[in-house]
């Protein structure tokens, strides 16, 4: 493959992965932290994964990187840590309340405010 020929499998997964990836790039571009602080909050996180028992390989590179970014956010007050938590337990029940193969969306959840 040549360097100018795109990559011939997915980079990403799944969805959220392409997300996680691109909000870490903007909130960087803004300013919101430095590339090494990301760095180091991203291998902290992979360290912490590699050291837990249930260690999946390589399958939980994103999760890693999405627990980084929730860290940096919160620590730079970005967005309040109850705030995060909330919204990812609102993300949570919309997953189980979606059926299988329905897009994920954060209106499937059963606590959200129906107008």
């Amino acid at each position: 493959m040549s360097v100018s020929e795109p990559p011939r499998e997915p980079v990403f997964a799944e969805p959220w992965e392409a997300q996680a990836f691109a909000l870490t790039v903007a909130l960087h571009k803004k300013g919101a932290f430095t590339w090494g602080e990301w760095a180091k909050t991203l291998a902290a996180a992979i360290e912490a994964e590699a050291a837990s028992p249930r260690h999946e390989g390589g399958s939980a590179y994103y999760r890693c990187w999405l627990q980084a970014l929730e860290r940096l956010v919160a620590e730079k007050g970005l967005v309040a840590k109850p705030n995060l938590s909330a919204r990812a337990e609102a993300w949570r029940r919309a997953a189980h309340a979606t059926p299988h193969g329905a897009p994920i969306l954060l209106a499937n959840d059963p606590l959200a405010a129906r107008g």
